[in-house]
């Protein structure tokens, strides 16, 4: 069945009204209108790219990034990296970031999302979110011989998704020895994966899967695995090129009813009814924002862009979160495949590889972006003296009253040997940390040569930033400002795992693979001591595009938007599905918890509003 979406209206009211047919939008609209009595509109800015091979096919994610199909948001100039600007891809086509990112499937920690309970939600934790980890996703293994080759004897039945519509695959395959040669340094260095990462209790390296259909080798996302199976639905509507600037809100008593949003659709601006609720699945730099533009925010900051204040909240855009990322490439030896002469995109290696994905499923254009991941906690900090001196930093912080509980909770997590204070990952083919601030991406203006690249990020930042209107003009994009290593504690965290990895590549196997005395991407990625490991990452941290938090799910006088139901402090009606709510950034890639977000706010709505999940059959 071929999937389609509308760029007209059907009617002007509808019972829920979704704005940002995203990752966290499309499943709140698959789920909801299980029940064939209820219709919802899904409004989404970007356009319908189902069809797109920059889309479907795995490896082409970086030619989304910085395309049509991303908003190609940039940060504020940050003082912590030397006054550079980060730019931060995210998702403006049906699918959201789901249809961009580079899909990796990583899971977050049983004590991450324990911290969310701990925060004032206790209908949060891992013990009520761990069905919707597994129910979102079917993850399927590969033969025995790469199951042992990629040491997949980690896997628990118990915690494995088996029915979700979004597909997951391990893209290692038998042929690439590097991806073996990752589980084996680990097991060498006395850090080989724990267990299950999905069951929320792990450290370690391990082969981590991707979210690629393993039948069709495409990526599975929102759009293909939630919205297209069920588009031909009476009572879904999902509308593509639709740029929402409002939120209709009414004060009724003491509290706020939303009405419906203002959208423009074809240079046209009109006002669309919800019979039920408006939800927002905007993203964590577009939620707050449309949520200031309709009069909920810091009322200082709504009055100095003339906007009428109704409900004042300056938690609004506050407590933003994200992962930085940094890496080392280092030149493998002759003879060793990496993915450099795709990624230079010379013919001869694109035309190959696009011969064996079109005829065979094989090959490099199967693989999206990491194969192979590791959960690390502070080596540094785990003896007697590093003990010592993780405390002698933490006393020297001060944050204020409402992040304390926060960041008691993060140092909770990055004191145990048994969590992941970063995460450490393998990326096949060189990068490009220096580049211009123009380029669109890390992977421009290479060298010759082929190397695989070291990663590092933090798991658990302190710093704390965040995201605002700009003026009250809906597109124009909000001001960014993630104050990316405002706190130094992230920056002796985050060096410290950049040290690690010159561990890494001089440990047997991986060490094998590398040239002894080769080449790295800049002549400062060689990493001596730690102040050389700080001043790197300065100079080269960029965004791992984890934006979370910006509509906190805390009380208000905590630092909350939106309260355990999601929905927004003060309204009846309006609720936030998306990462926005995250109070606390969860470790790893985000998509599979803004998954599982998505999935128990739809049984949230269908709770309250006492829908049925009977799917209309035809």
């Amino acid at each position: 069945m071929a999937a389609s979406t509308s760029s007209t209206l059907p009617a002007s009211e509808y019972d829920f009204i979704v704005v940002g047919g995203g990752t966290s939008g499309l499943v709140v609209a698959a789920r909801l209108t299980e029940d064939p009595n209820v219709q919802v509109l899904v409004l989404e800015a970007g356009q319908d790219h189902l069809a797109d091979p920059r889309v479907n096919i795995p490896a082409m994610w970086a030619a989304a990034v910085g395309s049509e199909l991303d908003w190609q948001f940039v940060t504020t100039p940050q003082a912590a990296l030397k006054g550079r600007t980060i730019r931060h891809p995210q998702g403006r086509a049906l699918g959201g970031s789901s249809a961009i990112n580079n899909q990796a499937y990583i899971a977050p920690s049983e004590a991450g999302i324990n911290a969310w309970a701990k925060l004032g939600n206790p209908h949060w934790d891992w013990s009520t979110l761990a069905s919707y980890y597994r129910k979102f996703n079917t993850l399927t293994l590969p033969d025995k011989e790469t199951q042992d080759h990629l040491g997949l004897d980690w896997v628990d039945a118990q915690v494995r998704g088996t029915s979700g519509p979004i597909q997951a695959s391990f893209p290692g395959v038998v042929q690439d020895p590097l991806a073996k040669a990752w589980v084996d340094t680990f097991k060498a260095l006395h850090y080989g994966i724990t267990g299950d990462p999905y069951s929320g209790k792990a450290t370690g390296g391990y082969s981590n899967p991707s979210t690629v259909d393993p039948t069709s080798k495409t990526r599975s996302y929102a759009a293909s695995a939630y919205y297209a199976p069920v588009s031909d639905r009476t009572n879904l509507h999902v509308v593509t090129g639709a740029l929402v600037s409002k939120i209709l809100l009414e004060k009724k008593g003491d509290g706020v009813t939303a009405r419906g949003v203002l959208v423009t659709l074809k240079d046209n601006a009109q006002e669309l009814m919800a019979r039920v609720e408006v939800i927002l699945a905007a993203g964590a730099f577009q939620s707050p924002k449309l949520l200031e533009l309709s009069g909920v925010g810091n009322s200082s900051l709504l009055e100095s862009h003339g906007i009428s204040v109704t409900i004042n909240n300056p938690n609004v855009g506050e407590n933003l979160q994200d992962h930085l990322m940094t890496g080392i490439s280092y030149e493998v030896k002759e003879g060793v495949f990496t993915g450099d002469a795709l990624m230079r995109q010379e013919p001869e290696a694109i035309q190959g590889a696009m011969q064996l994905y079109t005829e065979h499923k094989v090959g490099p254009f199967c693989v999206g972006g990491i194969g192979s991941h590791a959960f690390m906690p502070m080596v540094d900090f785990l003896t007697e003296d590093g003990k010592k001196e993780l405390q002698l930093l933490l006393e020297k912080r001060s944050p204020n009253a409402k992040e304390e509980v926060q960041h008691e909770l993060i140092r909770s997590i990055i004191e145990s040997a048994d969590e992941g204070s970063g995460a450490l990952f393998m990326f096949l083919a060189q990068v490009n940390l220096h580049a211009p601030p123009e380029a669109k991406d890390f992977v421009q203006n290479l060298q010759p040569g082929s190397f695989l690249s070291l990663g590092a990020t933090q798991a658990h930042p302190f710093s704390r930033g965040s995201v605002h209107i700009s003026s009250a003009d809906a597109t124009q994009a909000p001001t960014i400002d993630p104050q990316y290593f405002s706190d130094p504690l992230d920056v002796e965290i985050l060096s410290r795992h950049v040290q690690f990895l010159e561990k890494v590549a001089e440990t047997q196997p991986l060490a094998s693979f590398l040239k002894p005395d080769g080449k790295r991407n800049h002549p400062t990625a060689y990493i001596k001591d730690l102040d050389a490991a700080k001043d790197y990452t300065q100079t080269t941290a960029f965004s791992n595009y984890h934006p979370s938090g910006t509509c906190a799910m805390m009380a208000k006088e905590h630092g909350g938007v939106v309260d355990e139901r999601l929905l927004v402090h003060g309204t009846s009606n309006l609720r936030i599905v998306d990462s926005s709510i995250m109070p606390l950034i969860p470790r790893g890639n985000i998509q599979s918890t803004v998954y599982a977000v998505a999935e128990r706010a739809a049984d949230l709505i269908k709770e309250d509003r006492q829908l049925t999940s009977q799917v209309k059959k035809d």
